[in-house]
């Protein structure tokens, strides 16, 4: 398998950057939503740099991120600590992804407050693995899931929830934002843990919020949290959370997603 260090490789272009995702990174015929986020944050760095840390990002999956993909980026805005920067990743049909990245230093606050303790559940090691074969997208075995709780995919549960503990197959792999997002969106939207047998989703938009500067060391396994709040006419949107092993809040996202069933 290709390892995701080499797939951030960017070649330097005139209007930007250039990228190639192997087979083994693909969702059907198109690249990883997750791997596509990950390639603007890579682009966004390269071009600009001395950045801050990344805060928020959101991204809009407009099409089909498929052939050899170019990569443009624009600083929107710049503040005194803050950076405002868009991204687009085009693919052989056009534009495919569109990304809003905040970069922002901290700054001293005299307001402290969080409420992100993650869930008491079983570590990894005695977890059960779920994901490892079957009808699953090629991208997917570059990662590993256990089960830490909620409800597998395509359980035919009534309630859509996940709990697992994930992490990069890759070994080492540093915990750069672009590897938080590649991890962040690597388990099925939480919808599928009501279907009863698999079918196409697609996700449609995809916000990001970053819980502090966090991206020093090793990525190693974490745990997700994410639940569907609702599931209605041909969409879902869910909330994901996400947590290192020792339970420090790494990230908090949310989804809407496109499911065709």
């Amino acid at each position: 398998m290709t390892p995701f260090s080499s797939v951030m490789t960017l070649d330097a272009v005139a209007d930007g950057f250039a990228a190639h995702v192997p087979g083994d990174w693909l969702q059907g015929r198109t690249t990883y939503g997750g791997l596509s986020a990950a390639l603007c944050v890579e682009a966004a760095g390269r071009a600009f740099g001395g950045l801050p840390p990344l805060r928020s990002a959101q991204f809009a999956f407009a099409g089909p991120a498929s052939g050899g993909l170019r990569i443009e980026t624009r600083v929107l805005r710049q503040g005194k600590s803050s950076v405002f920067a868009g991204v687009d990743l085009f693919g052989e049909e056009g534009l495919a992804t569109r990304a809003l990245l905040c970069f922002a230093a901290e700054r001293e606050s005299a307001l402290a407050y969080e409420n992100l303790a993650p869930p008491a559940v079983p570590g990894p090691e005695v977890c059960s693995p779920i994901l490892a074969g079957g009808p699953v997208p090629a991208f997917m075995r570059h990662f590993d899931f256990r089960q830490a709780g909620g409800h597998a995919p395509v359980s035919g549960s009534a309630e859509p929830h996940y709990m697992f503990w994930i992490r990069h197959r890759d070994d080492p792999v540093a915990a750069t934002p672009a590897a938080c997002l590649a991890l962040a969106d690597a388990a099925p939207p939480t919808a599928m843990a009501m279907f009863n047998a698999f079918a196409p989703v697609s996700t449609m938009t995809w916000t990001v919020d970053f819980a502090g500067e966090l991206f020093a060391g090793g990525l190693e396994w974490c745990l997700l949290e994410s639940r569907a709040e609702r599931v209605r006419g041909g969409y879902s949107r869910q909330s994901t959370r996400i947590w290192r092993a020792d339970g420090t809040p790494l990230l908090l996202a949310s989804q809407c997603v496109a499911v065709f069933v």
